[in-house]
């Protein structure tokens, strides 16, 4: 039977609309959003936890010099930065009069000395002269009074001769008195180390740090030989922090060279330096010589409460709220849903007990639009696996982020 022209058209037309919206379906359908997928793979997977604030390197010794007294600077004996030895003359003050009085002393001393010889020359006499006449009265030559007065003459020259000594003694305490005197206008280094600070110049007058005032000290020395790290953690970590734990060291002025260490000591106290951020210092030593690190500088600590390896992991950034990761799908282009049953987590990666398997890929990039549960996805090879320049990869944060927190605490319990 033949199709009437007519029909032929309107096949023909309705052909050419069903293509044009099929073209207009394909060309408006949503396009594949790019993500960055992270392959569950096996590893070592530790609880840690890390500080609250920025904590700083410092000296095992370290000491703020002040003189005792008040004033002019007459000697500057070392520059910021010079290297002392135990004992040595870093500073002065005028002490003239001081010298004065001790010059005065030591005179007062000598003066003292000459008395003894004097006193006591005469006592030794007196004594020898006791003895003749006690010989005399035994032979009846003089009289028993006689004989006495001798022998208290010479007594009274002994006991002159003690005064005279203990004056000696006293007069020696004078000169020691002005010597310690002295002692107070002279800052020498109490240890081997580096001069940080100097407050004062030559001729300039120096002021004692009173108690409760707070003047700058006149020199800042500090031993760089023993360095550590002091560091706050939060009220709610500390019960788990004990000395000895393992601690990964990073300081912001060397990103790329993480330091190992340990903890040395948790502070028995809380500080409230905020009444919502109270804090514990925790001091931690590092397991390795520490040269070249100069006090002052900020690190982070993080503290390794448990590790277990060669485990199945996902990169922690990849876990949503109440557990769950998008999964893409094998075989296909889109998202699907997997809760998962964690094990120990960090800010990097989290344990997966149950949930997932090997070489399963999971969506890090959960920030960007469009993503969730049925999209269509693409994997976003220009970001996946790059680096940024603090050497981390883009999938793992240098700094804990309160979702890391929460995954860390929902593993702990």
């Amino acid at each position: 039977m033949k199709i009437q022209p007519i029909v032929r058209r309107i096949l023909l037309a309705l052909l050419v609309m069903l293509l044009i919206v099929a073209g207009f379906w394909w060309g408006m359908r949503p396009k594949p959003i790019p993500v960055v997928l992270k392959a569950v793979d096996r590893g070592m997977v530790d609880a840690t936890v890390v500080n609250t604030r920025a904590g700083t390197v410092e000296a095992c010794l370290r000491t703020r010099l002040s003189a005792i007294v008040g004033g002019r600077i007459e000697y500057l004996g070392v520059k910021e930065g010079d290297r002392v030895k135990k004992g040595q003359l870093l500073m002065k003050l005028w002490n003239d009069d001081q010298k004065a009085q001790q010059y005065l002393a030591e005179t007062q001393r000598a003066l003292s000395l000459q008395r003894v010889n004097e006193q006591c020359v005469t006592a030794a006499n007196a004594e020898r002269e006791a003895k003749r006449q006690a010989l005399l009265r035994a032979k009846g030559y003089v009289s028993i009074a006689k004989e006495d007065a001798a022998r208290t003459e010479a007594e009274a020259r002994k006991s002159a001769c003690a005064s005279a000594r203990a004056d000696v003694t006293q007069a020696d305490a004078r000169v020691a008195v002005t010597r310690t005197e002295q002692q107070r206008t002279v800052l020498v280094a109490p240890f081997d180390g580096t001069v940080a600070k100097i407050v004062g110049e030559l001729g300039e007058y120096s002021t004692p740090s009173p108690p409760g005032v707070q003047t700058p000290p006149a020199i800042d020395l500090i031993d760089d030989s023993c360095l550590y790290v002091k560091a706050p953690m939060d009220e709610v970590d500390a019960p788990k922090i004990t000395a000895g734990l393992p601690v990964r060291v990073t300081l912001d002025a060397l990103p790329k060279h993480p330091f190992a260490g340990h903890v040395r000591r948790v502070a028995p106290y809380v500080l409230a330096v905020e009444k919502q951020a109270r804090t514990v210092d925790v001091e931690v030593d590092f397991d390795a010589p520490t040269k070249g690190l100069l006090v002052g500088y900020s690190a982070d600590v993080e503290i390794v409460l448990q590790q277990h390896s060669d485990v199945l992991r996902v990169p922690t950034t990849a876990i949503m709220e109440g557990g769950k990761v998008l999964v893409l799908a094998e075989g296909s282009n889109k998202l699907e849903a997997r809760q998962l049953k964690t094990g120990l987590a960090n800010w990097e990666y989290t344990e997966v007990i149950d949930g997932l398997k090997l070489g399963e890929r999971v969506v890090t990039s959960l920030e960007r639009e469009g993503v969730k549960v049925g999209a269509r996805v693409t994997a976003d090879t220009a970001t996946a696996g790059t680096t940024d320049a603090a050497g981390t990869k883009n999938t793992a944060n240098s700094v804990a982020n309160p979702a890391t927190n929460a995954a860390t605490n929902a593993a702990e319990k």
